[in-house]
């Protein structure tokens, strides 16, 4: 049994070398239970994406028929990487368990969906939380209530079914809809923060605050002039 053990782990430190690093090897099968367990939720997480993302996709075809127009610029998605969720855990004081995985974190897998226009992010939201298959468990809107450096995007943890051999799972699935504007803020921020021995540090994530509120002034105006254009063709 010892030695079955020890494969195991052998196997896993050499799929997951980075969630094994900093692990003592005796407390490497105690901390994941078993490492079939494990790689078999990451497996779920990647479904509970797939169904997600063709959820998303069926509104945006369905969308560009009724309105000539797609609402959905792009969609990324990942599940996240074993050495975040264990570091993760670690952080919040969790036990490190595959149990206590699922049920601590909510963000494990993650699909983002960049939109042209705020408008179309509420739509594709309101849409999404209307299907009857699954559940919003949590709203978080940054777009109407800004973190202080100035992010914005629109959060939902959501509850989602996927269909197994021998059982039907649900899964959690955070979604964040953002703008592309919002979405190029993010990315260049999140680069930034990353930048260590910056100097004037303060006045840089003023100016990014700041930056936040013209983009958010710019996503404004943008939804007029389309709002502007769609009048006018119905005029005509």
């Amino acid at each position: 049994m010892m030695k079955e053990k020890n494969e195991i782990m052998d196997v896993a430190a050499e799929e997951f070398p980075a969630l094994f690093d900093h692990i003592p090897r005796e407390q490497q099968a105690k901390i994941l239970g078993t490492v079939q367990s494990f790689v078999t939720l990451l497996m779920e997480y990647r479904c509970a994406i797939r169904e997600m993302e063709t959820k998303l996709n069926v509104l945006n075809e369905e969308f560009s028929l009724l309105h000539e127009r797609n609402p959905i610029e792009s969609i990324k998605s990942r599940v996240k990487d074993p050495a975040s969720i264990v570091e993760k855990m670690y952080r919040r004081g969790h036990a490190l368990t595959v149990d206590n995985i699922e049920a601590k974190l909510h963000d494990v897998a993650g699909v983002r969906v960049i939109c042209s226009f705020v408008e179309d992010i509420y739509y594709l939201a309101d849409m999404l939380s209307a299907q009857d298959d699954l559940e919003v468990l949590k709203v978080k809107d940054y777009i109407k209530n800004p973190k202080k450096n100035g992010y914005r995007s629109l959060h939902l943890i959501i509850q989602i079914p996927i269909f197994l051999s021998n059982q039907k799972k649900y899964m959690q699935v955070e979604v964040q809809f953002r703008t592309i504007a919002m979405d190029f803020w993010a990315s260049v921020d999140h680069k930034l923060k990353y930048k260590k021995n910056v100097k004037n540090s303060e006045l840089i994530v003023e100016e990014l605050r700041k930056c936040a509120e013209t983009i958010s002034s710019v996503d404004t105006r943008m939804q007029e002039i389309r709002n502007m254009i769609e009048e006018g063709e119905l005029d005509d």
